[in-house]
């Protein structure tokens, strides 16, 4: 790998070895770009590309001087746009790992009445408390994250009013008193 720490002045972008084809490689890398960190490294090889300062890019990109120098050492490496993605993380365990997918389907299609509850359907209050009740401490946001990987969609339920018919003997064919 080259280092770049040195680099005073500025080179051009063809002693560093960048092609009007990487301009193009990473143009198109940044109209499909999503991520907002991956889009400024993008930005910043691509005005590196382009004939800029490090210090202008750091600037323009709004990232460190080392950090464009680190980005561009790994696409200089790599030659690939795809080379300045960030790399998997394994992120915070699970606080429930128990709960499955397949467990909180089995649940969910269930009926509340069965499992003791006095309800017709499950929310996510309810099924919270039942789940709390198997010693799985989940919560709200979390359960509904989880019913949506587990390819389950959660309504609140509809409540309502119902009213007695205003003549229901005459719906009953009875005959009505006057």
């Amino acid at each position: 790998m080259h280092s770049f720490w040195s680099m005073r002045p500025a080179r051009s972008p063809a002693e560093l070895g960048l092609t009007a084809y990487d301009r193009r490689k990473l143009e198109r890398a940044l109209r499909q770009a999503r991520d907002a960190r991956y889009f400024r490294r993008l930005l910043a090889i691509k005005l590196i590309a382009e004939g800029k300062g490090p210090g202008e890019v750091a600037h323009l990109a709004a990232l460190s001087r080392p950090a464009v120098y680190f980005w561009l050492e790994r696409y200089l490496a790599a030659r690939t746009p795809s080379a300045l993605l960030d790399a998997p993380r394994s992120g915070r365990p699970r606080k429930a790992p128990r709960l499955t997918s397949r467990r909180l389907r089995r649940v969910v299609r269930s009926s509340p009445e069965r499992a003791g509850w006095a309800s017709h359907g499950w929310t996510v209050p309810l099924l919270r408390s039942h789940l709390q009740r198997q010693g799985f401490e989940v919560s709200p946001r979390t359960l509904r994250r989880r019913l949506h990987e587990a390819g389950l969609a959660w309504k609140r339920p509809r409540y309502v009013y119902v009213t007695a018919a205003p003549h229901p003997g005459q719906k009953k064919g009875a005959l009505s008193a006057v």
